[in-house]
């Protein structure tokens, strides 16, 4: 037996973990990437059947549902998308897309037709058969009049949705989007039981890998195996638990108790001794999240672009990453697209902290000085309520005074954010830049946290959508990173890794870095080893 084919047994009797694997294959000569495809296969065919999976996240509010369109958090996306439901497509680990409710999809040449072809006889967990009639119902869910979806700026360019036959579900574009099946993967668009063109959006029902038990908004989900899920090789666990756990103490505490198999959000300032914890595993995963400080921009002084620029160069960005992330990411430039993303303008120069341009746009504005108050809380992000505090440190040497705003963590998605006119708030990313600036700065967008519009910027994101030439999009969403940079309402001070810890117990193949806890499909990727 050869070298590597001893260490793919010991892989596949659990004796090395993904870390030593991927040492021991680099010392033998595997390439990276060829080490990566090897842990994948090696782990999948390692992977056992049955246990009781429990996660404790670190957001969730009393005021959660199972309505997809209302998803704000990393607890009721990974319940009512990753665990109990299925979209038409899904984000690969590698960021790719791939087939999901959908087998398969096809577009016109311009992108302005798209069909999605569903797969044969998979049943929610009512005993329903999935039809046309559901897909279409489930989309129209985020398109009506008084829909308050997130999702619905997806929809802005889509004129009409119909059935093909028994299994085509056909998008008519207004313009053509080469991107519409990336979109089709939003943990918004989840496919959801219909009766008479409208859907049943809070009772749990749906195609996902394990069917609802309980759930308490905001503190507690179970949920046991879907026997009839259509895909064989996931949905591992007897059944599975999911905990809102805010505090990152009572989470490291858990873990390290054995009360909870993973805990998202790892306490950076101890993460170190967490490394060192005998049968943890530290798992850090490089993504598309990032932290932000939207504005609201109708509200003053936020109305003003000199006094938004004088608060973006007031944000010492490289302490921010030191001393909250502790290394784990890397420094924002004031546009949400992370390196990760194909259009990534690396070009850029990078916004320094600067405190004689923040008086300089001070000045400009009018002013000497600058009171703003910020809103604050964990919930928002693990070191939120730090990074304000180093903030307001930060801006007092640009004559602006910041005063913080402690604010609760239950209910800050539903009572700040959105709310409040300047606060803390992070984002997971999205796979495409047109579904990242579409859902959070275009104009009207439900989600466009700062009130932000503007006229140049939405006139490109619909002139790059349509486009095929990719020379041409990207000197296009160069174009826009420059101006949501220059001229937007939100501060992107930092792009942050994923890092989280599981037991020793736990098996994973490669992890999709699109959302948290692997696109948020941890329930149904991940396996006891």
């Amino acid at each position: 037996m050869d070298e590597i084919s001893r260490l793919i047994d010991l892989a596949e009797s659990g004796l090395v973990d993904r870390r030593g694997f991927m040492t021991g294959a680099l010392a033998l000569g595997v390439t990276v990437g060829a080490a990566s495809t090897l842990w994948s296969r090696t782990a999948r065919a390692a992977a056992k059947k049955g246990g009781h999976f429990r996660l404790a996240v670190a957001s969730g509010s009393t005021s959660d549902t199972l309505d997809s369109a209302t998803f704000d958090s990393t607890f009721n996306q990974v319940l009512g998308y990753g665990t109990l439901r299925n979209a038409l497509t899904e984000i690969k680990a590698d960021g790719t897309v791939g087939p999901e409710l959908a087998e398969s999809w096809e577009a016109e040449p311009d992108a302005t037709i798209w069909v999605f072809t569903l797969r044969k006889g998979v049943t929610f967990h009512s005993g329903k058969t999935v039809t046309t009639e559901d897909g279409i119902a489930s989309m129209h869910h985020h398109t009506g009049k008084d829909s308050h979806s997130a999702a619905k700026p997806l929809f802005s360019a889509v004129e009409s949705i119909s059935a093909d036959g028994p299994d085509k579900v056909v998008f008519k574009l207004k313009a053509g989007n080469a991107d519409f099946s990336y979109y089709m993967s939003d943990y918004h668009l989840c496919i959801l039981p219909s009766k008479d063109g409208k859907v049943d959006a809070t009772s749990g029902d749906g195609t996902g890998g394990y069917v609802l038990e309980h759930f308490e908004p905001g503190v507690r989900a179970t949920a046991k195996h879907n026997p009839n899920y259509f895909k064989g090789d996931r949905a591992h666990f007897d059944s599975v638990e999911l905990l809102s756990v805010t505090d990152p103490a009572a989470r490291t505490n858990a873990i390290s108790t054995g009360e909870i198999d993973v805990m998202e959000r790892v306490d950076l300032k101890t993460v170190n001794l967490m490394k060192r914890r005998p049968g943890i595993e530290v798992i850090v995963t490089d993504g598309l999240q990032h932290y932000t400080m939207p504005m609201i921009t109708k509200d003053k002084p936020f109305d003003n672009n000199d006094v938004r620029l004088a608060l973006k160069y007031a944000v010492d960005r490289n302490e921010l990453l030191k001393k909250v992330l502790r290394g784990f990411g890397r420094v924002g430039n004031d546009e949400p697209l992370a390196p990760a993303n194909r259009f990534y303008a690396a070009d850029i120069p990078q916004r320094h902290y600067d405190p004689d341009k923040a008086k300089f746009h001070l000045k400009k504005a009018g002013m000497s000085n600058l009171k703003v108050q910020l809103s604050a809380a964990d919930a928002a992000f693990a070191g939120a309520v730090e990074a304000a505090e180093l903030y307001q440190a930060q801006a007092r040497a640009c004559g602006i005074d910041v005063r913080i705003v402690r604010e609760p963590n239950d209910g800050y998605w539903s009572n700040v954010w959105l709310k409040k006119p300047f606060c803390m708030v992070y984002w997971g990313g999205r796979p495409t830049a047109d579904q990242m600036f579409t859902t959070v700065y275009s104009a009207g967008a439900p989600w466009n946290d700062a009130y932000w519009i503007d006229k140049r910027f939405n006139e490109l994101l619909v002139e790059a959508r349509g486009l095929l030439d990719e020379k041409k999009r990207a000197e296009i969403y160069r174009e826009m990173q420059l101006i949501v940079r220059d001229k937007g309402g939100t501060i992107i001070p930092l792009f942050a890794s994923y890092v989280d810890a599981a037991t020793d117990k736990i098996g994973h193949g490669d992890i999709a870095g699109n959302y948290a806890l692997d696109g948020l499909k941890i329930t149904e990727r991940w396996w006891f080893a």
